[in-house]
């Protein structure tokens, strides 16, 4: 059992001790090594740990039902939800490079970093070749990191093997997804335009939905041995949950203040993002319109002002209203998914409070 009153801060704590240990293991391999392993820790800082907040909960959601009292988290969950924390830095690691994105959260991102720290230490080469290179194989410790920290708390735990195949789960679904908003950025000519919305939507239950909300819940879920009704529940729970906190990504993604979200007020559109938000404004608008938009979206050398008239057109088109109205019917439909499910009653309060802070977030 955890010795921290607070689930959170005990994920933390895990979280510190574990990179503790491994920069006093990259020590012996120099300084080089050392520098690779703090861009990995630094990689995990900051967030909101929601991801550690519906593992968490989905353990709770089914200890509960089963008359389990209220305390210590079992630390096989602690280390569930701090693993899924070193997972999602892997994958905005890898996101970020894919995007070409400068910063998140306000800071450099990861490539950007390295890139930064090859040109002051004057080494040989091309510095931005460097950081990108470097991003990949720091993503790729990431990954290997949330591996370690699952199997430490899986080592003694009852239901292991129903966590494990979760977490396989939610690490294939989110690849597969990733490679599919890529491609979709590249071939959304090809598909037909009243399919572009359905095809966004599919790249956000793979990519985000399903890894941000639907499978941590489900981790959790399995190590506190859920059956098959509690997790059907809290998969019908997380999914829409998931979908809604990915479209409201997107509405951030192009309407977000820069001060509060860290990354440039209309980031997604130099980027190229083909969101729900984005099809939605091309199914709206006339050929001519449509096709200045597509030429557009994806430069990335857009200005303010280019910004400023993409989201004009963007709600003119009435494509921002019908987001917020799926973001709705998804936040009543994971609602409607718990009424009735045996869950433990705190749990479930606390499942609604998560929604609202993942739907009606400004960051």
């Amino acid at each position: 059992m955890s010795p921290f009153p607070d689930p959170i801060e005990a994920v933390s704590q895990r979280l510190i001790a574990f990179f503790a240990e491994r920069r006093l293991a990259a020590e012996v391999e120099g300084p080089e090594a050392v520098s690779f392993v703090d861009a990995a820790i630094g990689a995990v800082g900051g967030g909101k740990r929601l991801r550690a907040r519906f593992c968490l909960t989905g353990w709770r959601a089914v200890a509960e039902a089963g008359g389990r009292r209220p305390g210590a988290v079992p630390d096989e969950v602690i280390a569930a939800a701090a693993s899924l924390e070193v997972f999602q830095a892997a994958a905005l690691v890898h996101d970020d490079l894919i995007d070409n994105s400068d910063t998140r959260r306000g800071r450099p991102a990861a490539h950007r970093a390295l890139e930064a720290s090859h040109r002051d230490a004057r080494w040989l080469g091309d510095a931005a070749a460097f950081g990108r290179s470097a991003a990949i194989l720091v993503g790729d410790l990431l990954v290997a990191w949330s591996d370690d920290l699952l199997e430490e708390g899986l080592a003694t735990a009852t239901h292991a093997p129903a966590a494990r195949r979760e977490y396989a789960l939610m690490r294939r679904d989110v690849t597969v997804g990733q490679f599919l908003d890529i491609a979709e950025e590249a071939a959304f000519r090809q598909a037909p335009d009243d399919e572009h919305a359905a095809r966004a939507l599919r790249v956000a239950s793979l990519k985000s939905a399903r890894y941000s909300v639907q499978q941590p819940l489900l981790v959790g879920a399995a190590l506190a041995g859920a059956d098959a009704d509690q997790r059907a529940s809290l998969a019908g729970f997380g999914h829409p949950v998931g979908l809604a906190f990915q479209l409201r990504d997107d509405v951030l993604g192009v309407f977000g203040d820069a001060a509060v979200t860290g990354k440039p007020s209309g980031d997604d559109l130099r980027e190229g993002k083909r969101t729900v938000l984005i099809a939605y404004a091309r199914e709206a608008l006339p050929a001519g319109a449509r096709r200045t938009l597509d030429e557009l979206v994806g430069d990335p050398l857009l200005d303010e002002e280019q910004v400023a008239a993409l989201q004009r057109t963007i709600v003119e088109s009435g494509a921002l209203a019908r987001v917020e109205e799926l973001i709705t019917r998804y936040a009543a439909e994971a609602d409607q998914a718990l009424r009735g499910a045996r869950l433990g009653d705190a749990a479930v309060g606390e499942l609604r409070d998560l929604t609202r802070a993942a739907i009606s977030r400004s960051s």
